[in-house]
Parts: structure tokens; sequence; C-alpha cells
């Protein structure tokens, strides 16, 4: 039975957007688990994830005050259909990502991160996989604000960029 996860990271709610866009919202709404790897800023967005997402699995981030960090974890982990799967918003510099993550986070298959808001998907040398979905509200250098769609199914990840349209 696969499993369908969207991927979020830095909302910045509602100091970036005032809202998140409906396409992510009906994403999150057909999703099996919704993953959001920090940077929410206000705790208004946490509820409604918690109360339309049918799972929620998510960490705080740099720019997450004392009410969110009371309520996630630094790092978020789970297991889904056999896929370790761990959480975390900050992991240093592009350069050297890879081996340092292999390293600080030996027990999972796949890690996603965020706030850099830059799309990233490789795989370290031994295995583990780095996702980071980019931001759905604020793009900054990015030509598109962008999350995640994942899918497990058997152990295998399979992951599609979504592009949402420019504001205007």
């Amino acid at each position: 039975m696969a499993t369908k996860i969207v991927l979020l990271a830095d909302t910045h709610l509602p100091v970036r957007a005032k809202v998140l866009p409906d396409e992510v919202w009906a994403a999150v709404e057909t999703a099996d688990l919704v993953v959001h790897a920090g940077d929410w800023v206000s705790e208004d967005l946490l509820n409604e994830l918690e109360q339309r997402s049918t799972k929620l699995l998510a960490c705080w981030g740099n720019n997450d005050g004392p009410a969110l960090r009371a309520r996630l974890p630094e790092v978020a982990r789970a297991v889904v259909e056999e896929v370790r799967i761990a959480v975390v918003h900050e992991t240093g510099a592009a350069q050297g990502r890879e081996t340092r993550m292999a390293e600080a986070y030996p027990d999972a298959d796949l890690l996603i991160f965020g706030h850099s808001h830059i799309p990233w998907d490789t795989t370290a040398p031994g295995g583990l996989r780095l996702l980071n979905p980019g931001s759905p509200t604020d793009r900054r250098r990015q030509p598109f604000c962008t999350y995640m769609v994942a899918v497990i199914d058997g152990g295998t990840v399979d992951v599609e960029l979504r592009r949402l349209p420019l504001r205007s």
C-alpha cells in the first residue's frame, strides 16, 4: 500500500504570505502524511495543519519562537513503510551536506530539511536521501515557490517537486 506525503518547509506565515496556496491545501487534504521542516513563525498554521492533515510530522525552525518550540521537536522522526524518516530544519552549508548528514543521521533513510528555501534532492554515500521542498510562500532567489509530494511504496521513495504559480 503506497503512502502519499506532502513535504513543506519555510512557510513563514503570516510574514511572507497570509495563507498557504489553495493547491497546497488540496494536496494536504489528500495526503496520508504531511511533513513540515520548520520556520512556521506562527502557531496558527500548525493548528490548521493538525486539523486538516490525516497525520503531521514536524519540527521547529530558527524563526520559530518559544510557543512553537514547546510543541514541536528539533528533530522529528517516524517510520513509514519501513523507511526511517528524520525531519530537521537546518543542515548547514550545501558543500559537504550529504556526508555531514549521513554521519549525523546514521539511523535514517530519508532526511527532510528546510532553511535555505532551495529545493534539494540528493543521495549521500551510504544511501541517505536528502530532500528540501523549498518554500510554498517565499521563493527568495528561486524562480518559483515550491513544495514536494512523495510516494513511499514498498520501500521506494518517488518524489515530485511542484512549482506554484507566481503571485501577482
